[in-house]
């Protein structure tokens, strides 16, 4: 509120009396002293806030707007100001004009713990009309373009998808590599199973793989845990997972180099993996691995390494209260039913039932890369390698 008063003009004494007869009931006094503070080119943003409400509260919808307008022109991301400029467009009967402020509201607010508590209830009004809006909108254009019947069949998953995301029932997630970015790659969540026809042979061996993960899982300390310490690497990342057997891995292959002594152990699952089309680079992949995560146990969001590659995963023991997400889509395990995904799209998972779920994990090249792209791809890791000595990959959560 501005302090300022020249010849005549106290505006700071003008600004107390009006918010006292504000606060009396007196909304014709109030608009009176405002208007003379305004009128002496004095008004900052409160006071034409505080004008604005004076004028609503005497029924003249546009000196309010207009003074609302005015306090927006000085200090466009006015909270106060924004709500009730949304709140005016509302009562004219314009509701997409309306919403955009109050999501402008919310978008400008500041943390909850830094809200004074005078703003709380316009914020948490400006989210309720907000949401209303929004599945107002969304069910408009949902009636039109998506009824039921023929034109809802004929969308296009992709379509729903964009529809989701232009509604906000969906958040637009990207490839956000952690090391390195292979451009102009399609930015899919969960790839469509059919366009990996060699999983086929490895879905028809699932009963065989995991007769041969039932015997590992009697000897507790096969599996080791998947983040563990190094002295080459810094300890920052993963709070919670580092060397914590609750996410573990019992590795078939580990950085590019099959592990004998567990390979011997599960012969027809390495034998159902024939033919996969692992991403192989020297002294990094693949890794192949019964991934195993305890009850209670969770992944937190997390990118991996390269869009180069991709990450399949066969579940083989999935007990109740687990899931998994990748983007803005969260899939359940079916045990036996194998799905391919990109591990640079923001994921997650998480074991809320009582049991431990196993799924065997490995990654595979992208199919859109062809085989001489393969080879670079590969060359550059083990070029990277060389340099520095070997440092050790980080690895991916998964």
């Amino acid at each position: 509120m501005t302090g300022t008063s020249t010849p005549g003009i106290d505006a700071r004494s003008l600004a107390k009396a009006g918010i006292a007869a504000l606060q009396q009931g007196n909304a014709g006094k109030a608009r009176e002293l405002f208007e003379r503070i305004a009128s002496a080119g004095l008004a900052d943003a409160s006071i034409c806030v505080a004008l604005a409400l004076a004028c609503r509260t005497l029924k003249d919808p546009a000196a309010a707007l207009a003074a609302v307008d005015r306090a927006l022109a000085l200090e466009p991301r006015d909270l106060r100001a924004l709500v009730m400029k949304a709140d005016q467009l509302a009562e004219m009967g314009d509701p997409r004009a309306a919403a955009s402020f109050y999501r402008a509201a919310v978008n400008v607010a500041p943390p909850a713990d830094q809200i004074p508590a005078d703003l709380r209830d316009e914020l948490a009004h400006a989210q309720a009309m907000g949401e209303r809006y929004a599945a107002e909108f969304d069910s408009y254009l949902r009636q039109r373009l998506l009824p039921s019947g023929g034109a809802k069949e004929r969308a296009t998953r992709r379509f729903r998808d964009a529809l989701d995301i232009m509604t906000g029932a969906k958040k637009t997630f990207l490839q956000q590599p952690r090391q390195f970015y292979f451009p102009e790659l399609p930015q899919i969540q969960f790839y469509d199973r059919h366009e990996f026809p060699w999983l086929d042979e490895l879905e028809a061996a699932s009963a065989d793989i995991r007769a041969e993960l039932g015997e590992v899982l009697k000897e507790d300390s096969a599996f080791q845990p998947y983040v563990e310490a190094h002295p080459r690497l810094p300890q920052t990342g993963y709070p919670g997972l580092l060397n914590n057997p609750a996410w573990s891995a019992f590795y078939l292959w580990k950085h590019g180099e099959i592990v004998p002594e567990n390979a011997r152990r599960c012969p027809r699952t390495v034998k159902a993996l024939a033919s996969a089309p692992f991403a192989a680079v020297r002294g990094r992949a693949p890794s192949v691995m019964f991934s195993l995560l305890r009850p209670g146990g969770w992944i937190p969001p997390h990118t991996g390494e390269t869009n180069a590659r991709l990450i399949c995963h066969l579940p083989l023991i999935v007990p109740p209260g687990c899931s998994f997400r990748v983007g803005n889509e969260i899939r359940t395990w079916v045990e036996g039913e194998a799905w391919v995904f990109d591990d640079t799209i923001e994921h997650e998972a998480w074991n809320r039932g009582g049991q431990t779920r196993v799924v065997l994990l490995f990654e595979i090249w992208r199919p859109e890369l062809t085989e001489e792209e393969r080879r670079l791809v590969s060359s550059m890791f083990e070029t990277i390698d060389a340099y520095s000595g070997g440092m050790p990959d980080l690895g991916d959560l998964t």
